[in-house]
């Protein structure tokens, strides 16, 4: 057996897989403030505010919230670094598919063809009717 201990890429792609984790962040870059408390980031979305902390836990582990507690209120702060590495990661990827795609491109501008005109229906493809009833109502026995 194999032992997998997830990275840091594996938990922010992860955290990223959710679309209510996702929305969170951009919730967080969107806001004009530098952080903002558990209750205001919960207030938009229709589910309980247990499920937010989950969700903010997942976050949080992924490094990419940092949470500040100043009395009885909790803080979110948005931390980037990680989607930094994700992103720095993608490129790479982003660079062989735009390797690729291009290479596609030229390979179909070189070869020149064109479709062959399409043909015409012919009274054959028309779907047949069946032949075992004559048509209207069945006599009863």
């Amino acid at each position: 057996m194999v032992n997998y201990q997830p990275t840091g890429l594996d938990r922010t792609f992860a955290a990223l897989a959710d679309p209510t984790r996702r929305a969170l962040l951009a919730r967080l870059e969107q806001e004009k403030q530098e952080s903002l408390t558990i209750s205001e980031l919960a207030k938009p979305f229709p589910v309980s505010l247990p499920a937010i902390m989950k969700h903010l836990d997942v976050l949080s582990d992924a490094g990419l919230i940092q949470r500040t507690k100043t009395g009885r209120s909790v803080a979110c702060q948005l931390t980037p670094a990680p989607m930094e590495h994700a992103m720095e990661w993608l490129a790479r990827y982003e660079r062989y598919w735009t390797d690729q795609l291009d290479r596609l491109a030229a390979f179909l501008e070189k070869d020149q063809w064109t479709p062959s005109p399409a043909s015409p229906s012919s009274a054959d493809s028309r779907p047949r009717r069946k032949k075992s009833t004559k048509p209207g109502r069945t006599p009863r026995k």
